[in-house]
């Protein structure tokens, strides 16, 4: 490829740091890519890690994006268990903890994001921990004994899976949560209600609008006391409030940063030859006219495909509603689309059932669509909120009109 980058190095080996290098290989570059990470895996799926991998249903192999022999048969180097330190945008090299210098034509940052701390006392007791990493998840399967108490602090994607596997594993589970319903921040209150009646009806006592005090214990957490003095009995916590963007290297390197990495639609950083993909990107968000941040594979996928394309110079990949997914006992939850603005909620089927869907319509255009165990819903809703299509109410309430001939009714 004439004039191509001789190097791209990629610091973050998940799913947005693969994709790049996959599709940069895809696309046709012959020059040499590096990926760092800083966990000893190759990148792996991270969805799985708090349903299938934690229930012992998945081994680590199978969480893999592509089979180990790949990079060496694709000439990608893989640098693993060596996390970067410092980048270098004068001298244009990435440094590692051991010292390595690695030089780059084109820069990558896919360094996602950690889980944030909860700032009370006790947070440091064994027996608290995160659910982010493999290592996370293997040491969660140590302490999931039958019969254990696990409370889970958070009511989001992360912590609700991992509480439905907890009750399938056969331990008592409770769930504390700030806010007044369950999947506040990515759904809106029909589905918050839903799944706290099932939670509920599987046995885990799922506690709304609690404030923590502090975790107990001597050495070891044997509880979290609430603001009132009860305590809450624990064998261990999962602590799952939420995330923060890994931009430190960013910010330290001079590149420009709000809440995550600042790109624009092509990944590209305030540096010229710095892209950022993932869940540490601050990207424009083309569906809703504003800027944002996502934590999702689509996003991660997405992004790493773009910044590909803009490094190979290529056309940019269609861009597609954000979307979403969560699994919870015999409940898959498929969302596309972000809820928050709407002016108008329709329901479509029995939300009192296993199966319905819950469309979110702002001005007469649909922005989002939550579908439980409703694919042709999530499907369909997934394409009209691309194309911020008008949908008229009552015909997503009419389970007698098919979702394919709403969708070719609202895109002509």
């Amino acid at each position: 490829m004439s004039g191509a980058p001789q190097r791209v190095v990629i610091i973050g080996a998940g799913q947005a740091g693969g994709q790049a290098a996959y599709s940069l290989r895809l696309g046709g570059y012959e020059g040499a890519i590096t990926i760092v990470g800083d966990e000893p895996a190759p990148p792996y799926q991270r969805p799985p890690l708090s349903k299938a991998y934690f229930k012992g249903e998945m081994e680590a192999e199978r969480l893999f994006l592509k089979p180990l022999d790949y990079y060496a048969e694709h000439k990608v180097e893989l640098i693993t268990g060596k996390p970067a330190t410092r980048i270098d945008t004068a001298r244009k090299q990435v440094v590692l903890a051991d010292g390595t210098q690695l030089d780059w034509d084109k820069l990558i940052i896919a360094t996602g994001s950690r889980p944030r701390k909860l700032p009370i006392p006790g947070a440091d007791l064994e027996g608290v921990t995160e659910l982010r990493t493999l290592a996370d998840v293997d040491r969660l399967k140590r302490l999931a004994a039958p019969g254990a108490k696990m409370v889970v602090i958070g009511a989001g994607y992360i912590g609700l899976e991992a509480a439905a596997v907890g009750r399938q594993l056969g331990l008592t589970v409770t769930v504390l949560e700030a806010m007044p319903q369950v999947l506040s921040r990515v759904a809106g209150p029909e589905i918050g209600a839903f799944y706290t009646r099932v939670h509920r009806e599987a046995g885990t006592d799922i506690r709304l609008g609690v404030k923590l005090e502090a975790f107990e214990g001597l050495g070891r957490v044997s509880g979290v006391r609430l603001a009132g003095g009860e305590v809450v009995a624990a064998d261990f916590v999962l602590a799952g409030i939420g995330v923060l963007p890994n931009l430190e290297l960013a910010q330290e390197a001079g590149i420009a940063c709000a809440n995550g990495i600042i790109v624009d639609e092509h990944m590209r950083t305030s540096h010229p030859d710095v892209f950022a993909a993932g869940d540490v990107a601050w990207r424009p968000l083309v569906h809703y006219g504003r800027e944002g941040r996502l934590e999702s594979v689509h996003n991660a996928i997405e992004g790493g495909k773009i910044a590909a394309a803009a490094i190979l110079g290529a056309g940019q990949p269609p861009l597609e509603a954000p979307w979403f997914w969560s699994d919870q006992f015999d409940l898959k939850l498929q969302t596309a689309g972000l809820w928050t603005g709407a002016d108008l909620t329709v329901v479509r089927g029995d939300a009192n059932g296993r199966a319905f869907a819950v469309f979110y319509l702002k001005e007469g255009r649909l922005i989002a669509v939550d579908a439980v165990n409703s694919a042709p819903e999530f499907i369909v809703g997934k394409k009209l909120v691309a194309a911020q299509a008008r949908v008229a109410p009552g015909e997503l309430v009419d389970k007698s009109i098919s979702m394919k001939d709403i969708g070719a009714r609202a895109l002509g």
